[in-house]
């Protein structure tokens, strides 16, 4: 049961196409408990109005579901490909599956059962299979796979799933992320659009079987890696209110890298249609934070210890926590028969030779840096002649995941150094390096981890890498593994680790020597270190990892993501949503239920009906756009603000932070108009006929020590700027590298509050700007004057339109609110009143508009009513006149 409204997002994005097969349902898809809500209906928001026929005749049965019992917790796991493995049944005729014991989204089920009372949570997974499976029997397999698995297969035609994976995510996102530019051809490829759309192609197949299984309601949707980062508009798309996680696998390059990418954009924006955001390392997380900045313009803040960024009045929380390994299987392979065997035989070959074992464990691919590690092992035994007979390199090289030139250049090259170190090095019985490149049983290798004295893991790049912690509780062994090794139950346990700097897991290894795998030297120098350490400081090296990966598994890192998802979530249905934007460009704006869009006929109408009104405009980014290069007001503007101030009924005011000589000079036309400044408020309040002209006096002294302090950081940031104003001096980063502009800001901040200790000023960082003003005024104060002047007159204003864009016309706001909210005491009894901002975003503000135009639009319709009526009263006046 798919919607209307989803159908197009393709070929809005792309121009492509592509569906899949439909599976069978996991059973009646529930009814989201906000189409029962009573104001929360979907299908009255611009998104939500294609919903299928038949969802009004289920709300009913949804509904008494609800009330009847608690709905089981539920996760959807997305991810590339199944956590089980199928082969042929003998003689072709069906499939045989079973679960993949390695697969990282099975150990997520299986160790958070066991470990973090989650025992009664449904996991239903959705992905792909690694084998080709004929359209005829899709139906079948997955129906066994749906009953037997919970698992929801997505079936890709062989040349879509080959330029979706080894296309694009493969030649294009893989390498990019791994900080490998496109140079040429040969370089991770050339940005290819067909590719694209074959990634957004299956994006969309993975979101069509979501939507077979979802109950958006309940259930929470957790998407992992870079194959599916467009999948999270899809479904945002579908149901605004979606409970959706995003975990990231790989690493996030800088924003100098990423910006190189055409569709750049789009996958930023993709991606912040989740509610929570995973890295495993704050790098990862600084980078995408860097991109949102840069190309989106977003901030972000700490909140109570969370990272969250303001999306259109949703929050996206990014989280930061390395992946873990599953405690449980690694323990049990340790106690496998197989395993003790081949530890017993490996000590026989190494240690009763009294060999020392260095161990690496790769995939054959250009990132994990084998070729650079050989180097180092040959620098070592030329720099350490010791070391020759006495030390050995195994190298288990891994199948790569990917497939091209540069795998075999990585394969031949190793090939290669390993014979010549072997043929300048090796003895007749001492082989220095030994390479194993078939795929090795999981119990062999911890079998070599077990009797290496240090593991090596000199990746240049790599998003998080497990192997440090599989090592760290191979060597902590067990009592079968300890007899094998002549250890006594006393005895402490030890182990070294050499790892790169730019692997995940580096931040979480304190107790590793961290080398640069490029520095040869370096490399070489580590290896020696950890050969040479004494016995006493390898144990507490080990003790201190051995702690940490015990106790931040594979299950902590689950539920601690899945708790923050649930905490972010909190508020869905508690807030209105409205889809907004075309294709990949789709994001929902979230707001409070009672904030609305202002409707010009309501306004107009209410203007027509009053006869004492005060209007108060905001003018950059109100009237005029806050990215006109021209700050002057047009002659049209001119002309509807004299229309309204002609009006004997109005008191118009600008409220703006400009300062009284530029406003002066730009609207001197409009001779009724009155002027409110922000800082040190001067007031032009009509009394009758003429103008009460209000100018407290503020003592500006305090700008001679805040301008050169201003200018000094104006020099040393380029794009900055100072704008002086009546009372007030601004320091603006606006057309600045945002990073270092922020930085600087908040060097300013403390520059200027301490300089100005002693004067009676505040110092405010507000978006992109540093403000200098003298304390306690603001436009709030300017609103609270004109009310309270109208109050003693006796004019209680029966119509209020207050209209801002930005933070500091949320003090007029509040000030409008709250007279409304006391009634005749500030008001007449029957009076109007519109808070306006721009945009749709959190404001105090009861309504908003789009964007200026739609202001513009707005006052010159009230315009035009004045205008209207002053013709009516000109024309009576006539016809009173005697002929």
């Amino acid at each position: 049961m798919v919607s209307r409204s989803y159908s197009n997002l393709l070929e809005l994005a792309s121009g492509g196409g592509g569906g899949g097969e439909p599976l069978p349902s996991l059973g009646r898809r529930r009814v989201p408990r906000v189409v029962t809500a009573s104001g929360i209906v979907p299908g009255l928001d611009a998104s939500d109005d294609d919903d299928d026929d038949d969802a009004a005749a289920d709300a009913a049965s949804a509904a008494s579901d609800h009330s009847s019992h608690a709905p089981r917790e539920r996760v959807i796991i997305v991810a590339n490909q199944l956590p089980v493995r199928a082969a042929r049944r003998p003689g072709g005729a069906g499939w045989d599956f079973a679960w993949d014991e390695d697969s990282l989204l099975l150990q997520v089920k299986d160790s958070l059962r066991a470990h973090h009372g989650r025992g009664d949570v449904e996991f239903v997974y959705v992905g792909g299979l690694r084998d080709d499976v004929p359209p005829a029997e899709h139906d079948q397999v997955a129906h066994e796979l749906l009953e037997g698995f919970r698992c929801v297969p997505t079936f890709l035609p062989a040349d879509l799933r080959s330029r979706f994976y080894h296309g694009f995510c493969k030649q294009q996102l893989w390498p990019l992320f791994h900080y490998m530019l496109p140079l040429s051809p040969e370089l991770g490829g050339r940005f290819d659009r067909l590719l694209w759309q074959a990634y957004v192609s299956v994006n969309k197949i993975f979101a069509d079987k979501i939507l077979e299984v979802i109950s958006p309601d309940e259930d929470f949707v957790w998407v992992h890696d870079y194959h599916l980062m467009v999948l999270p508009t899809f479904l945002r798309k579908r149901f605004n209110r979606v409970k959706l996680g995003f975990f990231l696998h790989s690493p996030f390059p800088s924003s100098e890298i990423y910006k190189t990418l055409p569709v750049r954009e789009e996958l930023l924006r993709s991606l912040l249609n989740a509610d929570l955001i995973g890295f495993h390392t704050f790098d990862y997380a600084r980078h995408f934070l860097s991109c949102c900045s840069r190309m989106l313009g977003l901030k972000y803040e700490s909140q109570r210890g969370y990272i969250a960024l303001e999306y259109y009045g949703r929050t996206v929380t990014i989280k930061i926590l390395p992946v873990g390994v599953h405690l449980e299987q690694l323990q049990s392979v340790l106690n496998l028969r197989e395993t003790a065997v081949k530890v017993a035989e490996l000590l026989k070959q190494f240690n009763h030779q009294n060999r020392m074992l260095l161990l690496g464990v790769d995939d054959m691919d250009i990132f994990k840096g084998i070729s650079l590690k050989l180097l180092a092992f040959e620098q070592l035994l030329m720099q350490h002649p010791e070391w020759r007979g006495r030390v050995v390199l195994v190298q288990i090289a891994n199948p790569a995941r990917g497939k091209g030139k540069d795998v075999k250049e990585v394969q031949e090259e190793s090939d290669a150094m390993v014979k010549r170190i072997n043929d300048a090095f090796g003895q007749p019985d001492y082989q220095p390096v030994i390479l194993i490149d078939k795929p090795l049983q999981f119990y062999e290798r911890m079998a070599y981890y077990v009797v290496a004295e240090c593991c090596l893991v000199t990746a240049v790049r790599d998003g998080m890498n497990l192997i440090p912690y599989e090592y760290i509780i191979a060597r902590q062994g067990n009592e079968m593994i300890d007899r094998i090794l002549g250890l006594g139950p006393s005895s402490r346990k030890k182990s070294m680790l050499v790892v790169s700097e730019f692997i995940g897991c580096s931040p979480s290894l304190s107790g590793a020597i961290r080398v640069n795998p490029w520095n040869i030297d370096s490399v070489a120098d580590a290896m020696d270190s950890a050969l040479e350490m004494p016995e006493g400081e390898k144990v507490l090296r080990h003790e201190k990892h051995h702690r940490y990966v015990s106790t931040h598994d594979v299950g902590y890192w689950a539920n601690s993501f899945l708790q923050d998802l649930e905490r972010t979530c909190l508020d869905h249905n508690r807030r209105r949503c409205w889809g907004i934007g075309f294709g990949l460009k789709f994001r929902v704006v979230a707001l409070d239920p009672n904030f609305k869009k202002l409707a010009v006929e309501h306004l107009v109408s209410a203007y027509r009906r009053t006869t004492k009104r005060i209007i108060l405009l905001d003018y950059d980014g109100t009237l005029m756009p806050q990215t006109s290069f021209g700050k002057s007001p047009t002659s049209k503007t001119i002309d509807m603000l004299n229309s309204l101030c002609r009006d004997k009924n109005n008191m118009v005011f600008l409220v703006s932070t400009k300062s009284r000589t530029t406003l002066n000079e730009w609207f001197s036309p409009c001779e009724n108009l009155g002027l409110a400044a922000e800082h040190g408020y001067f007031l032009r309040l009509r009394r009758d006929a003429e103008w009460e002209t209000c100018v407290p006096v503020i003592d500006c002294s305090w700008k001679q020590i805040a301008e050169p302090v201003m200018k000094t950081y104006t020099e040393t940031t380029d794009g900055s700027t100072i704008e002086e104003k009546e009372t007030a001096i601004v320091w603006s980063y606006e057309d600045a590298d945002p990073d270092f502009g922020s930085c600087q800001a908040k060097e300013l901040h403390d520059h200027l509050e301490s300089v100005l200790s002693n004067e009676p000023v505040s110092v405010k960082a507000g978006l992109n700007h540093v403000e200098v003003k003298p304390q306690g005024v603001s436009k709030g104060l300017v609103a609270k004057r004109i009310l309270s002047t109208m109050q003693e007159r006796g004019d209680l204003p029966d119509f209020i339109l207050c209209v801002g864009d930005d933070r500091s016309d949320e003090d007029m706001f509040e000030v409008i609110m709250v007279a409304a909210a006391r009634g005749p005491s500030s008001l007449h009894p029957e009076a109007e009143v519109f808070a306006c901002t721009v945009g749709r975003k959190p404001s105090k503000a009861k309504y908003y508009l789009d964007d200026p135009a739609d202001i513009v639009r707005l006052i010159q319709g009230l315009a035009n009513v004045s205008d209207d009526q002053a013709a009516h009263r000109d024309a009576a006046t006539a016809d009173t006149i005697p002929r």
